[in-house]
């Protein structure tokens, strides 16, 4: 290898951890920003074995239609080319916006169409089984397990109800949670597009009112003060403010082993747009509340729905029937 070689490999290297230094800090999952980097791996594979120059600020158009191209010869699944393309283009997008790039070049690979997967959500049981073990963990004598539980009655109430991911939770204020009367409704900061609110289910208020309350006295005690909704904790004290999209993904694993449940934040965001589609929610409405294009399309989930039919009243139910039981 060159020295020039090694000192391009070397500045390609540097870029690329920058970028996802980037992308940490706009919030997006550790397990995204593995497939960003098993992404890039791919590309950088590509200029080592056809001898490529690494030199990125000199990336042309030519050697981004050879990249296509060994695309198409490589993989055979369109998603794996799409994916592997869409990593590249957000890749060069960050270089634009350092100004290595006045356009971005990616952008005149042609794009495989995108196949969605079936939506697999979280079956109706065993949404009803997570809610009762929350119900039951928050009437503990341990302060801070019982506050735990009820954080994670708002996550869930965020998530199934309002369908939320966990990036849009981690960032999440307690200011972002508007009270109308009776109506209750979060707001959300999109990256593309302007911020918009979701309706929360009625027993959300309840729930939130109780959680709040409890928070604060434990931010007192734990001589702490955050302006997040959610937090860190041992089983002692609040550790920090903000809860990150791994720990939230590392919460609902725990959950899965110990009811034997199918779930995870994807899977009980899929229940609640099949849950939305049940109560005739327009579209239009439903795709602004999932923070998707106009053109996304709900196909596969209207085709599924006679399979995949749920409600948020037992949530409410359950919940009085708890307070009236202790």
């Amino acid at each position: 290898m060159t020295q020039d070689r090694s000192h391009a490999e070397i500045q390609l290297a540097q870029l690329q951890n920058d970028f996802f230094i980037n992308l940490k800090s706009k919030g997006r999952s550790l397990n995204t920003l593995k497939n960003y980097k098993t992404d890039l791996d791919c590309f950088n594979n590509y200029l080592r074995v056809n001898d490529q120059k690494m030199d990125i600020t000199n990336f042309s158009i030519p050697q981004v239609q050879m990249y296509g191209n060994y695309l198409e010869t490589k993989y055979t699944s369109d998603n794996s080319r799409r994916r592997r393309v869409q990593a590249l283009r957000i890749f060069f997008d960050y270089l634009v916006e350092l100004n290595l790039y006045e356009s971005n070049p990616v952008r005149k690979i042609p794009t495989s169409p995108k196949f969605l997967d079936i939506p697999r959500p979280t079956p109706f049981i065993d949404v009803k089984t997570l809610w009762v073990s929350l119900l039951d963990e928050a009437q503990s004598k341990n302060e801070m397990s019982a506050l735990l539980a009820k954080r994670n009655q708002v996550v869930m109430l965020l998530i199934f109800g309002a369908g939320l991911k966990v990036s849009d939770l981690s960032k999440l204020k307690t200011s972002s949670i508007f009270v109308d009367g009776e109506k209750t409704r979060v707001l959300i900061h999109h990256d593309k597009r302007d911020p918009y609110t979701i309706m929360l289910p009625k027993i959300f208020l309840t729930v939130y009112n109780d959680y709040i309350l409890k928070l604060n006295d434990a931010k007192i005690k734990s001589s702490v003060n955050f302006e997040e909704l959610l937090f860190n904790a041992n089983p002692y004290r609040i550790l920090s403010g903000g809860l990150s999209p791994r720990g939230i993904e590392i919460v609902f694993e725990e959950y899965r082993k110990k009811l034997q449940i199918k779930l995870t934040p994807k899977s009980l965001r899929q229940a609640c747009i099949f849950k939305w589609l049940t109560f005739k929610h327009p579209e239009t409405l439903i795709k602004e509340w999932m923070g998707v294009a106009p053109t996304y399309s709900l196909k596969l989930y209207k085709a599924h729905m006679e399979q995949y039919i749920y409600n948020e009243s037992f949530m409410g139910e359950l919940y009085k029937n708890h307070l009236a039981k202790n």
